[in-house]
């Protein structure tokens, strides 16, 4: 049973009288465990693609289902929900609260589950933990580097264990030195079991995944996966 699995999945916009197609009919599997990569130039529709698994959005047409759940009928309740217990989001820009620790910033997908004070403290501190911040739990965002920043929105992707971690560029913020110190972390994610799908124009980012699904005038140009 794949993880995500799309089928005919087309997305159009109204733009004026013109109808323009993001996504032309997108089908693909993705299994539980897999590291992929979805690539493609601006306009591909790979960031289209992105908002429909991340459930930030719903298809024109066509099906889309998620750890078994059909995603393309679901309400704006029903997504939220899926989004907060199913998706750990990673942006190219941390999208971190600028006055909360780093703690803080990783407990806010509890709090939204309506978890326990102590019990969040302690999951959001295991977290930091997994990306090697826990020494750095009470810095707010402007006390750290770009590649602590970014090890932070992890910790926040990674504090509901959810089905997948769904990655926007990034390392695009990032020195391509710390770019590379976070690609580590996230092979070091995959190993431990973590779903990872990860959005990139960079063929060297891409590299990293264990399988590229190239994107171009929003149909699967090719898909590809590394011999093992």
């Amino acid at each position: 049973m794949a993880l995500i699995e799309t089928k005919d999945l087309w997305k159009t916009y109204q733009m004026g009288s013109e109808e323009i197609h993001a996504l032309r009919g997108v089908s693909i599997e993705i299994e539980r465990g897999e590291y992929v990569a979805i690539m493609g130039p601006s306009g591909s529709g790979k960031s289209t693609l992105m908002n429909l698994i991340g459930c930030l959005d719903t298809p024109s047409k066509g099906s889309y289902l998620l750890n078994n759940k059909q995603v393309s009928q679901m309400n704006d309740d029903e997504l939220a929900r899926i989004r907060n217990e199913e998706i750990g989001f990673v942006f190219q820009t941390f999208n971190l609260l600028p006055r909360a620790s780093a703690l803080h910033n990783v407990e806010l997908p509890l709090v939204y589950a309506g978890m326990a004070a102590k019990d969040r403290a302690a999951r959001a501190l295991q977290a930091l933990q997994r990306v090697d911040l826990s020494d750095r739990k009470t810095h707010r965002p402007n006390e750290l580097s770009g590649g602590q920043r970014q090890r932070v929105a992890i910790a926040r992707a990674l504090v509901n264990n959810p089905s997948i971690l769904l990655a926007d560029e990034p390392t695009g913020n990032l020195d391509s030195k710390t770019g590379e110190e976070i690609m580590a972390l996230f092979s070091r994610l995959h190993e431990a079991g973590n779903t990872i799908v990860l959005v990139t124009h960079e063929p060297d980012i891409a590299a990293h995944a264990h399988r590229v699904i190239h994107i171009k005038d929003g149909q699967v140009e090719r898909d590809t996966r590394k011999a093992a």
